[in-house]
């Protein structure tokens, strides 16, 4: 039996996002924030008060200088990950679950890629969507063979503008890798998952047609797109669209996942954050929902896959932090296998960054066979 000793964690970035994380995992049994680091004194104020007992520093190197912990939780802004990841991996050798994207510049993949090679501990991108429990069961049903033989996936996501963050980072390509990296590094995943493939074309299409456009930060406009279209083709002949609207935070449910497979089709409704659903005009937040429709016999069976209200309470994922968390902290026991790795991460990020070039250059962008690369032809 695994000697389930308790977990230290350090927490690098305690944003709104590094204090998801930490609700989450105040949730798990045998876990303790040892020590929190951030360099803005509001948002650490705001940390440390979900964590009176922590310690409390300003960056990595005091935090890798700690002594009392046992696992690192990076949730910094997106540009500074791939430096931060590279300079853990050369002081120590702890656990790492680190949120995306892993990096936001193509010449940091390879970089990232060989200096994790041999690293002795487990790597943990967190890719939050693949452990929404409807998501889960979507996953599930895939893979019970319910739909058959998978050839089409589509991604529809319409939901609120970017949140305001510390600096502003959020609203620049430059920062933030651009938005099909920033945002929708989590689909690119999960269709790279749904698919049981590699992307080998990309074509896109979007702009920057409402959000932002009047606001300035040190006399520097707004360049990130808020609407795309991007269709992928997969090396095993099936293929993939997302539809990105982020000026579409009246819809019902914020994410649409369909896969259609031989068989049948399987669909997956995902609401967005409860506190955002105006429960005073709407009464209760929708409830996420799986349907399968079968070719035959023909029907739609409709399942709602509730969410437990206390993971709901901890963060804006509907539950896919606290799932995810366990399972890292399994990772970390030795019970599992990292689900998420660092070669995953880079994959979804090259997908985002392949995008983003397609949609500057008017052309079709073509992945490298290893899935690390890509050229525009």
């Amino acid at each position: 039996m695994t000697d389930k000793h308790p977990i230290r964690y350090g927490i690098l970035g305690c944003g709104m996002m590094g204090q998801e994380h930490i609700r989450n995992i105040q949730l798990l049994d045998h876990a303790e924030i040892t020590v929190l680091a951030e360099p803005n004194a509001e948002m650490l104020e705001k940390a440390h008060a979900l964590v009176p007992t922590a310690r409390t520093v300003s960056d990595l190197d005091a935090l890798l200088d700690a002594d009392d912990v046992d696992a690192l939780v990076i949730v910094t802004p997106n540009f500074q990950h791939a430096e931060q990841l590279l300079g853990i991996i050369r002081r120590c050798s702890l656990p790492i679950l680190i949120e995306k994207p892993i990096c936001t510049d193509i010449a940091d993949v390879t970089r990232l890629s060989e200096a994790a090679a041999n690293y002795p501990a487990p790597i943990w991108v967190a890719m939050e969507y693949r452990y929404m429990p409807p998501i889960t069961l979507l996953l599930s049903l895939l893979n019970d063979d319910d739909i058959g033989q998978r050839h089409l996936f589509s991604i529809r996501e319409h939901r609120f503008p970017f949140l305001h963050k510390v600096g502003d980072w959020n609203r620049f390509n430059h920062k933030t890798g651009g938005t099909l990296v920033e945002k929708c590094c989590h689909f690119f995943d999960l269709m790279r998952l749904m698919a049981n493939a590699n992307p080998v074309r990309v074509f896109a299409s979007g702009n920057q047609a409402v959000n932002h456009l009047a606001e300035q930060y040190e006399g520097q406009a707004p360049d990130i797109i808020d609407n795309a279209m991007v269709t992928i083709e997969f090396d095993n002949h099936t293929r993939a669209s997302l539809e990105l609207c982020m000026f579409a935070e009246g819809s019902r449910y914020q994410e649409e996942i369909c896969v259609v497979g031989d068989k049948g089709k399987v669909e997956c409704l995902v609401p967005g954050p409860g506190r955002f659903w105006p429960t005073d005009t709407l009464g209760d937040a929708p409830v996420p929902q799986v349907i399968v429709s079968p070719r035959d016999p023909k029907g739609p069976k409709v399942m709602d896959v509730p969410v437990d209200p206390a993971l709901l309470e901890a963060g804006d994922h509907n539950g896919s932090t606290f799932y995810q968390h366990q399972k890292f902290q399994r990772a970390i026991w030795g019970e599992q296998e990292v689900e998420v790795s660092l070669s995953d991460g880079l994959k979804a990020v090259v997908i985002g960054l392949a995008a983003q070039e397609a949609i500057a250059s008017h052309n079709v962008v073509t992945f490298h066979n290893d899935g690390l690369g890509f050229d525009t032809l």
